[in-house]
């Protein structure tokens, strides 16, 4: 017993002496000036630009390369949605490789033959999972009522993952509108619009949503509107019944 004591303390003070060791330096690596904390914050903002761009990839290829192909390549709203869905399966299996790649250096063999495993159980599973929730599902709290939630499925397909991945990001968006009737002019004691995007088009699907923009703030609000914008959709605030941010697809 008086020998396991011994190593233990032994262990003890090897790992105190580490620490120290490690801790030191921490302490000498890290800015002591003003100086040089202002030198850092560049490094800073990139390596988090870096990681915000390696996870908004695979988003972005879906969403934005479903908007590009449906409205320069297919009208095919199906066509667009799985070419973007293998686009974006394509990145995510980069990822991977990238990664096999590392392990590789360190020794671990058979990195790369993870590539086509994880394109077949990994990419291409999440890719068919994140489009069938975000084209079924809406969560109650951000549909304003619940015939709102009623028409979501009646909202553009293109137009549902747009809102599905904004909602990850930014979990307080409401729909305040989506579909609409004649009737519903009226009742709300507007002119009649004939020409909106609420109403159900040519192609079977409302093509137009609203979103709650009181008491969001204004840098949320913009950020909103950029994000559809930057995905290929028209965006516009404006007052109906209430101030909004109207987004439609073409």
């Amino acid at each position: 017993m008086d020998g396991i004591a011994l190593k233990l303390a032994r262990l003890k003070r090897e790992a105190q002496k580490e620490w120290k060791r490690k801790r030191k330096k921490i302490q000498q690596a890290a800015p002591s000036t003003a100086a040089e904390w202002r030198a850092l914050v560049p490094e800073a903002l990139g390596a988090v630009f870096k990681v915000v761009l390696i996870i908004g990839l695979p988003f972005a290829v879906l969403v934005r390369g479903a908007v590009f192909i449906y409205e320069h390549g297919t009208r095919s709203v199906w066509l667009a949605v799985a070419t973007a869905g293998i686009l974006t399966g394509g990145v995510i299996t980069a990822y991977a490789v990238w990664i096999a790649r590392k392990f590789i250096k360190r020794g671990v063999r058979g990195g790369r033959a993870l590539a086509i495993p994880v394109a077949k159980w990994v990419a291409l599973p999440l890719v068919l999972f994140y489009c069938g929730y975000s084209l079924l599902y809406l969560a109650s709290v951000n549909a304003k009522s619940e015939p709102v939630r009623a028409y979501y499925r009646s909202v553009h397909p293109l137009l549902r993952l747009a809102l599905s991945t904004a909602i990850l990001v930014d979990h307080d968006i409401l729909i305040t509108d989506t579909g609409r009737v004649p009737e519903d002019y009226g009742r709300r004691g507007l002119p009649a619009n004939d020409r909106t995007r609420h109403y159900k088009q040519a192609d079977g699907w409302i093509h137009a949503v609203d979103l709650r923009t009181t008491g969001r703030g204004f840098i949320r609000n913009r950020g909103v509107q950029f994000y559809f914008w930057l995905m290929g959709f028209d965006t516009r605030r404006h007052v109906g019944t209430a101030d909004h941010l109207h987004v439609e697809l073409n």
